[in-house]
């Protein structure tokens, strides 16, 4: 039998069954579908974080204090009171230090913050002017906070887009009005350029003021909770969380890296962590999707199952004609496949309809996965034949007088 006339003779064994034909396309439309739209979100999701990481800042490296007890059990991350602005300053100015281009020490801590009617809760940083290079901040109005604000204990302030938005409404610009932190009143001057972003750590939901007023006035510490560095460049990143750690050993008169109080973050690892984080997230996801791919395959050999009987005495006559066990086998393998094969394409498609969707109704990335469609006709090709192989070796095997007295 010729391909042509194989195919036509698919196309109109399918076509007499419509319906029966749709729910059979149906179950792998869904699987195929589910599978594309749900890898495209979560490399989506795994890019955008990836874009927020980074904007806060090119070859960063980040020191936080971790207590510890006993000596040996290390407390949380950030929990300590270890580091402190006089350690900032040695790593700025040390000679051993020669891989760090910007040292930013910082205080954070989230407060109540209100201006007339409208409160919000955000995030405070305590920062120097070396806050604006380590971290990239750019003013899309005003200045950046100066270091004769940190040296003067002067109450202003640096807010994000997020915080105009919640406290005085869009499209605002309230450069020299007044905003207060814990009862305390700050003069506005500067507002920085939206980073984009959400969730605990939004770039643009913060409040920036003097390290000073913040440590004194503000909170009421000696410490820090963390310094931010900017090495020289990609390749000194390791270079200098070895020179920095060093010197903060010496400082904190510690032994060995194993006392050490204090733990050193780079760019690299945040990024690795979240990837294999979204990537774990994104297969759990892949893996439910799959299922319903498992479930249109099934449906799909009960459907040919149905098809083999009802079609008993048409496969009886052919085999009393002379056809042999592969044209049989062949028939109903084609049309096996010709339904994964269309569920297939459609799933595709809808698949990346529905992530386009679900991205413009969450304002997230549209990213389409070459991967995840070729996978998805590797798939569709392979349940097809795996699916459909049991029910055509089922006609090929019946023996014509038998099928011919089917009834």
């Amino acid at each position: 039998m010729e391909l042509t006339e194989l195919l036509l003779e698919s196309i109109g064994t399918l076509a007499v069954n419509k319906l029966r034909t749709g729910l059979a396309i149906l179950g792998i439309v869904i699987g195929i579908g589910s599978v594309i739209a749900l890898v495209s979100l979560g490399q989506a999701t795994q890019q955008s974080i990836q874009n927020q990481i980074q904007s806060l800042g090119a070859n960063l490296l980040t020191i936080s204090p971790s207590a510890q007890q006993n000596g040996a059990v290390r407390g949380a991350i950030g929990g300590g009171t270890t580091l402190t602005l006089e350690d900032a300053k040695a790593i700025e100015t040390s000679p051993q230090v020669t891989s760090v281009l910007n040292v930013s020490p910082e205080v954070q801590s989230r407060k109540q913050v209100t201006t007339g009617t409208n409160n919000t809760n955000t995030q405070i940083i305590g920062a120097t002017p070396a806050y604006a290079s380590v971290h990239k901040i750019t003013m899309a109005t005003g200045a950046f906070i100066t270091q004769r604000d940190v040296d003067s204990v002067a109450k202003v302030a640096v807010i994000g887009p997020q915080v105009v938005t919640d406290l005085f409404g869009d499209g605002a610009t309230p450069i020299g009005q007044t905003l207060r932190i814990s009862g305390q009143t700050y003069t506005i001057a500067g507002i920085t350029t939206s980073k984009g972003g959400s969730g605990f750590q939004n770039q643009d939901d913060i409040i920036i003021i003097p390290l000073s007023t913040a440590q004194k006035q503000l909170m009421g510490v000696d410490y820090l909770n963390s310094i931010a560095l900017e090495a020289k460049s990609s390749d000194m990143m390791t270079q200098a969380e070895n020179e920095v750690g060093y010197l903060l050993l010496a400082r904190h008169k510690l032994n060995t890296p194993e006392q050490a109080d204090f733990r050193i973050f780079s760019q690299q690892d945040i990024l690795n962590t979240a990837n294999a984080t979204t990537g774990m997230f994104t297969s759990l996801l892949s893996g439910i999707a799959a299922i319903s791919l498992l479930v249109g395959g099934i449906g799909i050999m009960n459907i040919m199952l149905v098809t083999v009987t009802e079609r008993t005495r048409e496969i009886g006559l052919r085999k009393a004609l002379g056809a042999k066990k592969n044209t049989i086998t062949t028939q109903f393998l084609a049309e096996s496949i010709m339904l994964t094969f269309t569920g297939g394409v459609i799933g595709i498609l809808l698949g990346i309809l529905t992530s386009f969707i679900i991205s413009r109704l969450l304002g997230s990335l549209f990213i389409v996965s070459p991967s995840a469609i070729a996978l998805a006709f590797v798939v569709s090709a392979a349940i097809g034949i795996l699916f459909g192989w049991y029910p055509a070796r089922k006609a090929s095997e019946m023996q014509p007088i038998e099928a011919l007295r089917y009834e």
